[in-house]
């Protein structure tokens, strides 16, 4: 009998000694609105503050346009919301070619209940080679409400 261990894939824990990308030398960021007292930095950029919150309600954009291109194999974003009831979704695209097109990495709804369910973290396992734009749409409230769109934070490694 010949006997083979199997390669068991990928694994679902993230590494303890994950090195993020710095995404403040290394991109720049568009956004399609933004509270001044939460800015986008301080969701890109560990420990600088409470994460970025839309300054209009509604359906926003954020985009990182990337000096050179990037090999991405991990992404980690967290949302929170503690007032209000509400579904989101998001959508998450990359592009190879300066922004020019875009493919769906994922779309994903989820409920905010506060008080007992008001954060939502996602962390994925991506293969992207050549990355040169990433694209993070959020619909804060898909039932049209009034809520801000909002990200505590957003890592790549």
């Amino acid at each position: 009998m010949r006997k083979q261990i199997m390669n068991p894939g990928p694994r679902d824990i993230p590494p303890a000694n994950q090195q993020w990308l710095n995404l403040e030398a290394l991109a720049d960021v568009e956004v399609t609105s933004e509270d001044s007292a939460h800015p986008i930095e301080s969701a890109l950029i560990p420990g600088l503050g409470s994460g970025w919150r839309a300054e209009q309600p509604g359906p926003q954009t954020v985009r990182l346009l990337f000096h050179e291109p990037q090999r991405i194999e991990r992404m980690n974003l967290v949302f929170q919301e503690n007032e209000r009831e509400r579904t989101q979704q998001f959508v998450v695209r990359w592009s190879s070619d300066a922004g020019q097109s875009y493919r769906e990495i994922v779309r994903q709804q989820y409920n905010f209940s506060p008080p007992d369910t008001t954060g939502e973290s996602e962390d994925y396992t991506v293969e992207l080679a050549g990355l040169t734009a990433l694209e993070l749409s959020i619909v804060p409230d898909i039932g049209g409400g009034s809520a801000r769109a909002s990200l505590n934070q957003l890592r790549l490694a």
